[in-house]
């Protein structure tokens, strides 16, 4: 019923956000404010966290169209240290193509890749002490892949095969890795990140140098899991480093549900009175300095800090997923920061530490050795394949003894899986 008291004012309207382009639409990214690298000053560790908030609205970046590092948040790294840290993110970029091809090829149900946000897993895990505690969201295989984790033990979990040391208890790619500091990855978004909190304030009380770090995508901050982390991280000043990487696409829904449109990720970190910094996510030195000034800060006793790393989804959310029917295929060609690898290698050309010939030579090199694990995961079985744990494994590991019920449970699992297929041996299986 209408209100007449009122009839003199518009109806109220909802916003519903719209992405900028679509397909078929012509890209132009000139509503972004893409700032000179080398500006943005750098705060003390232990400063304020109000001295921070500024830079919550700007862009840290470091790495110039001359491809020269300027500025204060120039790590300083030397040329060694660079070419490892290109050589990590063209492996990991490198096993990504081996295990979509590996998808494509019914080897797995399912696959993750990290194309163009190489950058934001590769540089902090660097940043980051190697027994620091991790908790990634689904696109940071390259934490695993830096930390020398082995890739045949990643593709075995990817390929639920018979050595898959989580015996096919998890999606592809939702690895789990305890002697790495790695902690299980969940496909339920941005449960990590009260997991680190609750991590990083043990660390605290048991007064240990250990500090936490989370990853979750743009479109998780829209997730209660993240306010209540953000708040207990407040409260009790707890030592960790969140880390929210905006590559402006959540599946198929662009960052603008999440509240893009109305200001940065970062500012988040203003509202919880907590450190914050935006990073050119595509520049591994802007985002090795940004991690490694948040870590040194929370083992300072200097609390949390809110990093925003300002990226692109070169391709598709999964292997489930054709970007191509919800944004323009410019997108990825026109992105004004360009490509992490590319803009790292451009570099060490520049210092005179690197050519393009030794970069082809690397990228045939790690496309063989990705080759090789692959075989060797391969040589334990692949999906539907028949070589996988033993079929009473799936009632095992919950509880130290297995009570009654679960006992019958799997006796009459396996009595009847034996009258379906009367060939089927146990140890096969």
């Amino acid at each position: 019923m209408t209100d007449t008291k009122r009839s003199n004012l518009p109806p109220l309207q909802l916003h519903v956000p719209e992405p900028r382009f679509r397909p078929g639409d012509a890209v132009d990214y000139r509503h972004l404010v893409i700032p000179a690298p080398g500006v943005q000053p750098k705060p003390d560790e232990t400063c304020a966290a109000s001295e921070t908030h500024p830079l919550c609205l700007d862009l840290v970046r470091v790495l110039g169209e001359d491809h020269k590092a300027v500025g204060p948040w120039d790590p300083k790294l030397d040329p060694e240290t660079l070419r490892r840290m290109l050589r990590l993110m063209a492996l990991t970029r490198a096993f990504d193509d081996r295990m979509y091809r590996g998808q494509r090829q019914g080897k797995t149900s399912f696959y993750m890749k990290c194309t163009g946000e190489e950058a934001t897993s590769i540089a902090p895990a660097m940043a980051l002490a190697s027994d620091d505690m991790v908790f990634p969201s689904y696109r940071q295989q390259g934490i695993l892949i830096t930390r020398g984790y082995p890739m045949v033990d990643m593709i075995n979990q990817i390929y639920s095969n018979k050595a898959d040391k989580l015996k096919g208890r998890q999606l592809p790619i939702m690895y789990s890795a305890k002697e790495a500091s790695f902690f299980s990855i969940s496909g339920n978004l941005a449960t990590q990140y009260p997991q680190a909190v609750g991590w990083a304030m043990a660390s605290a009380i048991r007064g240990d140098t250990r500090i936490a770090a989370a990853w979750l995508g743009e479109g998780s901050t829209a997730e209660g899991d993240f306010h209540s982390a953000m708040t207990f991280a407040a409260v009790y000043n707890a030592p960790v480093v969140f880390n929210v990487v905006n590559n402006q696409w959540a599946i198929s829904s662009f960052s603008g549900f999440a509240g893009a449109e109305r200001t940065t990720f970062a500012a988040r970190a203003i509202g919880y009175g907590i450190a914050g910094l935006r990073v050119d996510g595509n520049d591994p030195l802007a985002v090795y300095a940004a991690t490694r000034w948040a870590a040194n800060r929370a083992r300072a006793n200097g609390g949390p800090t809110l990093i925003e790393h300002f990226t692109y989804r070169a391709e598709g959310h999964s292997t489930s997923d054709d970007p191509g029917q919800y944004r323009s295929v410019q997108e990825r060609s026109e992105w004004p920061l360009g490509d992490p690898i590319a803009r790292l290698a451009a570099h060490l050309e520049a210092l005179g530490e690197w050519t393009p010939e030794a970069h082809a030579a690397m990228d045939l090199e790690l496309a063989e050795q990705v080759k090789a694990a692959a075989k060797a995961a391969e040589a334990n079985g692949v999906l539907g394949h028949g070589l996988h744990h033993p079929f009473r494994t799936l009632f095992e590991d919950v509880f130290e003894e297995l009570p009654w019920h679960l006992k019958e449970q799997s006796e009459q699992a396996i009595r009847e899986r034996r009258i379906k297929w009367p060939e089927w041996k146990e140890e096969d299986s």
